[in-house]
């Protein structure tokens, strides 16, 4: 049997030493645990290794918010299901604008459970000072509370934050993993994908008593299910 052509779409953000995710928090950390000189005296001849180091905060790069980040009777990521953040069929929402989201952009019928991810994007402007603007794109409340209602799989967006981060109750946070929903955010390249017709990609490591992680974010896209692509509806 054939397999049916796909293309494999990454949606993160490379990890470096260094680099800001969001404000306030501390960069990376990447350093050599054991070089690769070190190694040739642990070998034969001609066999080397490199050991390096990461310390990082686990909100870096593209990450997934687990309940526990926000309730601490909450699945850590080591409790999420992976049903919700693997192999997901996914939906990308077009919300190209600054500022609050409304519920008027979902579409009802098409997000149960489902990978619902905004793109909105902000992901152009990581790496400059415009990304942790008040002027962000985020969801509002009543956005939340519609997709609580319609219970997606899992939630995403190409921004610095799925709140304002002018409003401390943080209300897509607190709505969404309180029902069990996963969130992903700094999401990159959601352009590169369809409006449906993908597979979403995002499990973060099983870390006992951890409530964000980075994950490796991809699409797969099967171009002969996915719809046809115009202006209009990429």
């Amino acid at each position: 049997m054939t397999a049916r052509p796909a293309d494999i779409v990454d949606l993160s953000h490379p990890v470096h030493h260094g680099m800001v995710t969001y404000p306030g928090l501390p960069g990376p950390e990447i350093t050599t645990q054991m070089s690769r000189e070190e190694s040739r005296t642990r070998y034969v001849d001609g066999v080397e290794f490199h050991i390096g180091r990461i310390s990082m905060v686990a909100n870096t790069g593209t990450y997934l918010d687990a309940p526990f980040h926000r309730y601490s009777d909450g699945a850590d990521t080591s409790g999420v299901a992976l049903g919700r953040v693997v192999d997901v069929d996914g939906v990308v929402v077009r919300a190209e604008a600054t500022g609050e989201i409304g519920p008027e952009v979902i579409d009802k019928a098409a997000v149960t459970g489902k990978a619902v991810l905004f793109r909105t994007g902000w992901d152009t402007h990581w790496g400059t000072d415009r990304y942790f603007s008040d002027t962000h794109p985020f969801l509002g409340r009543a956005a939340a509370e519609l997709l609580v209602e319609l219970e997606p799989a899992v939630v995403g967006i190409d921004s610095v934050n799925i709140d304002s981060m002018a409003d401390r109750s943080r209300p897509a946070h607190s709505l969404l993993l309180e029902r069990g929903i996963p969130i992903v955010e700094h999401l990159h390249h959601l352009d590169g994908l369809p409006t449906s017709g993908f597979r979403f990609f995002a499990p973060p490591l099983a870390v006992v008593g951890l409530g964000t992680c980075s994950v490796r974010a991809f699409g797969i896209v099967d171009r002969h299910g996915a719809p046809h692509e115009t202006p209009e509806n990429r």
